[in-house]
């Protein structure tokens, strides 16, 4: 028989079930498991200073994927600007800019501080599984913003970081009501956060995706904490490295998202959907999407990362560089950028013109040319130089990583020589 629909949700016995039957989860165990062990081998293709450099450029991506996603659509430029504090004076642009701006520095501070808690021996998944971590999310995420900007349509200002304290319906969906989110969030942290590690784990972290926006803790930002949530419980589990995230596999799959997410909601269908008042099919359905496209990013990024394959598109990027756009860069730097990459290694300033093979003069103009082009990364004017990813070049590097910012840069790019309008930008402000 189907479950009856229920007025007012306020004991977490309604959010049941939590998982899936075990008659019915193995097929999600495997996936976790190959997710387990994708992930961690992905970790061993990227030394230590490529793998810092992508790891920033994936922060970007994942702020301008969930803005995406939220109906804030900012451009990668104007992200890379807001990084420099170089905010539109558009008031609405600049809002979104903030917003990618928490984003990218809450995934970096928490990210770190997960980073410091296992060197510690400590359990930061079971942290992460906590209203003080989810509240810490949200404060972090919006508290960046103005009063105005926290004004939401019926005049309501929402607070960053508290728990709501009125009513929300969520389309059809109404939420547990205020005064029982505490229990609801209890239940949640407990039975996820005492999860036993390994597959089920992995496969638990998926369903409590759902529930945790099926709770709907705040007043607003719901998706961008449960998103962000995902990510940095992979990360915990040491699956990411660094090198993935599955929020840009949800912004590619954004109505797939919303649908499956939508129909875990449901009511149990009748005695073959399981056994708890939530629908088990909607559940195993989400889940089974959420593993897909965890597995599909690591196999994406694997074959991104392949060193020889690398290597084959370092040089294109050179030869671009060198033959079309003209920027002072020569092929010869492939030999020193792609021992950058393979290796967790940086050079000397005298090393890396060495190894170009080239006379010191072209050597030395050709470094600077590959600092002034986002090729190398210092950290002074005469520091050791370490591989970065120039974001022009992410077409030749990460092809389809993150194609708006390789068709935003190219709008840039022509419109610096003339070759093609940018969109009007009002004037900036900080």
């Amino acid at each position: 028989m189907a479950t009856q629909s229920i007025a007012h949700y306020d004991d977490p016995a309604q959010f049941e079930p939590l998982m899936p039957s075990e008659a019915v989860s193995r097929p999600l165990y495997e996936k976790a498991s190959d997710l387990m062990l994708g992930g961690k081998s992905l970790a061993g293709l990227a030394m230590a200073h490529p793998r810092s450099e992508i790891r920033a450029l994936l922060r970007s991506m994942n702020s301008y994927c969930t803005n995406l996603m939220e109906g804030e659509h900012t451009r990668p430029s104007e992200i890379e600007e807001a990084l420099h504090a170089d905010f539109s004076g558009n008031a609405n642009l600049a809002r979104r800019q903030r917003l990618a701006v928490s984003h990218i520095q809450t995934e970096q501070e928490c990210e770190a501080s997960i980073d410091r808690m296992r060197e510690r021996g400590e359990d930061a998944t079971r942290w992460l599984y906590s209203t003080e971590a989810l509240e810490w999310l949200h404060d972090r995420l919006f508290s960046g913003l103005s009063t105005d900007e926290l004004t939401q349509s019926d005049g309501a200002v929402m607070p960053p970081g508290p728990l709501r304290t009125r009513h929300v319906a969520v389309g059809v969906h109404h939420p547990p009501v205020a005064t029982s989110l505490p229990a609801f969030l209890d239940r949640w942290s407990s039975f996820y956060g005492g999860m036993r590690r390994g597959d089920v784990a992995v496969a638990g972290l998926a369903a409590s995706h759902h529930r945790l926006a099926w709770i709907h803790p705040f007043q607003d930002g719901n998706g961008r904490v449960a998103r962000l949530h995902t990510h940095l419980v992979l990360h915990s589990m040491g699956i990411t490295g660094g090198l993935w995230s599955p929020l840009r596999g949800f912004a590619r799959t954004e109505d797939k998202y919303k649908a499956l997410l939508h129909g875990a909601d449901n009511h149990r269908a009748g005695d073959l959907d399981g056994r708890g008042n939530l629908t088990q099919k909607g559940l195993l359905a989400w889940m089974d999407y959420v593993l897909d496209v965890c597995l599909d990013q690591v196999d994406f990024m694997g074959k991104q990362l392949d060193i020889q394959g690398m290597s084959d598109r370092i040089a294109a990027a050179l030869t671009f560089d060198e033959t079309t756009a003209k920027t002072g860069v020569r092929t010869e730097a492939l030999r020193p950028l792609h021992y950058l990459f393979a290796t967790q290694a940086a050079l000397t300033r005298a090393e890396f013109r060495t190894m170009t093979g080239l006379g010191d003069r072209v050597a030395t103009t050709t470094l600077s040319a590959l600092i002034h082009q986002g090729y190398l990364a210092t950290d002074s004017a005469y520091g050791l130089v370490r591989f970065a990813v120039p974001r022009h070049a992410l077409r030749f590097y990460f092809p389809a990583l993150w194609p708006e910012a390789e068709k935003d840069a190219a709008l840039v790019e022509g419109a610096r020589h003339g070759d093609a309008p940018v969109p009007h930008r009002a004037k900036r402000r900080s």
